[in-house]
């Protein structure tokens, strides 16, 4: 997948724990947890927002594009 999700770096620079951070926007550790990993389909913008808040961090800190295929072209249509 190309995109990565680095919320356990942002949470070692803030020394933060994840327990912490789950209580503090108000979901499971373990969707954290998933979170974390990677391991989901998408998350709400509301739960991005509040992780955001709580370790004052933009969205860029915690989600990186990292192409699958260096130099993948789209052919232009038509």
């Amino acid at each position: 997948m190309p995109i990565i999700v680095r919320l356990d770096v942002m949470l070692a620079r803030r020394k933060v724990r994840s327990k912490e951070l789950a209580a503090a926007i108000g979901i499971t550790e373990s969707n954290l947890s998933l979170l974390k990993s990677g391991k989901v389909r998408g998350v709400r913008f509301s739960t991005l927002e509040a992780i955001c808040r709580v370790l004052d961090c933009q969205p860029g800190d915690l989600l990186e594009y990292e192409p699958a295929a260096k130099g993948l072209r789209f052919r232009k249509a038509g």
